[in-house]
């Protein structure tokens, strides 16, 4: 499904239109979200988005299936139960997320509770969780049984389309976190039905979407008593951790498989706003995602929630499913947004005020990093003292390759905080501290 709301980013000018080349990324089946198809490189409000051909240590385009398609006209699947919690109870997971350790957690609040319900209604945004664990026997059976009440199946129908997807439940009175294109095609007048773990079935309404971050967050009707997810901290992972997917790829309910942590701030491309398109520093995992996973947890071996699965890359064709590669949106990222959306905020973003592009070549040396095309006045970026020509390499100590890694990076962080940028001017290295500015959301300035 096309996004039809995505908020604009008053940075630049929005990019041009390109042909679309051939991508070993899958597009979704029949009746799915639309996905979204690549492109050749243009300038990119934060960063110019990279061109599909891969390059070392860098992923990039990606694609949100979004959920399982339904044919026409036919209902829902009915709730499968699984027999046992082992991994890989069913081979196949989700189109995992977007996003790796990011900074934006700071300032979090928890996400509380304004209904009358007769119960009180907790939250698990502040009830998290930062120790590690090893894998050892039973351990992914242990895991499986803590999170398995706190993900949900989420059926939706709006206009043609109709599908499944994922959530995890954030607190007790039944607000859940999800993927924005997981819901969207319910956003005007369409229909979500949440399918829980004991077997019950509730409606659901939409409290938020952020199409920029690609989640969004919907509380089921007259729910009480329900067990939120324990969510993690995304800051602390390590490359090589045990790391387990729940949702329900294909329709399958409660599958459950594991992997381990991959790489972590992965750059990924997954859809574009009417203006720019979407990166984000991705959580990389091998754990098997396939479509219908979308906004299902990643989970450490402690049960917490560390990702939010959204996007695979795949060998190619339409109904190709997961080949090892998948992506998640770090937790710490949708903490904050979730946040926004439940106290029903515009989601800020941060900038730095910048165009930029990929940059091969500059002052006659050839530099990796991204080149700033132009530098808007009075932004955090002028401010810093950056200009046109100067290539940034850094941000703070974390490495940045293309445009496509700056955008990532910028955008885990929230407006207001402080980084130092490290660039290149005439063939002499030099650094800037940067208070990153807001796109015009709630947060920030």
């Amino acid at each position: 499904m096309n996004d039809q709301s995505r908020p604009t980013d008053p940075q630049g000018s929005a990019p041009q239109q390109a042909p679309q080349p051939t991508t070993p990324y899958a597009a979704p089946a029949s009746g799915a979200s639309t996905g979204y198809p690549s492109s050749t490189p243009y300038t990119h409000r934060y960063g110019a988005a990279s061109d599909t051909t891969d390059r070392p240590g860098e992923q990039t385009q990606a694609y949100p299936f979004g959920f399982t398609p339904q044919e026409p006209g036919k209902p829902a699947p009915k709730k499968q139960r699984s027999g046992g919690f082992a991994a890989a109870v069913v081979a196949g997971a989700l189109v995992a997320g977007l996003v790796g350790g990011i900074g934006g957690a700071a300032g979090y609040q928890a996400l509380n509770d304004d209904s009358t319900g007769t119960s009180p209604s907790t939250s698990s945004l502040d009830n998290t969780s930062t120790s590690s664990a090893s894998l050892s026997e039973g351990e992914i059976e242990k895991v499986a049984q803590k999170v398995l009440p706190s993900t949900v199946q989420l059926n939706v129908r709006g206009g043609d389309s109709s599908g499944s997807g994922t959530g995890i439940i954030i607190s007790s009175d039944g607000e859940i976190l999800t993927n924005n294109h997981v819901v969207e095609a319910a956003a005007d007048s369409g229909e979500i039905t949440v399918s829980f773990s004991d077997g019950s079935i509730a409606r659901a309404q939409i409290v938020g979407r952020d199409p920029v971050t690609d989640l969004a967050v919907v509380k089921a009707e007259g729910k009480s008593g329900l067990t939120p997810a324990t969510l993690g901290n995304s800051a602390d992972l390590r490359v090589g951790q045990d790391v387990v997917a729940i949702g329900s790829p294909y329709g399958l309910e409660s599958t459950v498989t594991s992997g381990i942590v991959s790489a972590l701030n992965r750059p990924v491309t997954a859809g574009e706003t009417n203006e720019s398109r979407n990166v984000f520093p991705a959580i990389q995992t091998d754990a098997a995602i396939n479509p219908g996973n979308s906004g299902g947890p990643l989970v450490d071996l402690n049960g917490s929630v560390i990702g939010i699965n959204t996007a695979i890359r795949t060998s190619g064709g339409s109904e190709s499913g997961s080949i090892g590669l998948g992506f998640a949106i770090p937790i710490d990222l949708a903490k904050n947004v979730a946040s926004q959306l439940v106290k029903g905020d515009t989601v800020a973003h941060s900038r730095i005020g910048v165009t930029v592009a990929d940059a091969v070549e500059s002052d006659g040396m050839t530099t990796i990093g991204a080149e700033v095309k132009s530098v808007t006045d009075g932004s955090a970026a002028a401010k810093a003292g950056l200009k046109t020509g100067d290539v940034i390499i850094r941000v703070g100590d974390q490495p940045v390759a293309s445009s496509d890694a700056l955008v990532a990076t910028i955008r885990g962080y929230q407006p207001g905080e402080k980084v130092e940028l490290t660039y290149t001017r005439g063939g002499e290295q030099h650094t800037a501290d940067v208070t990153l500015d807001s796109d015009g959301g709630s947060l920030g300035s």
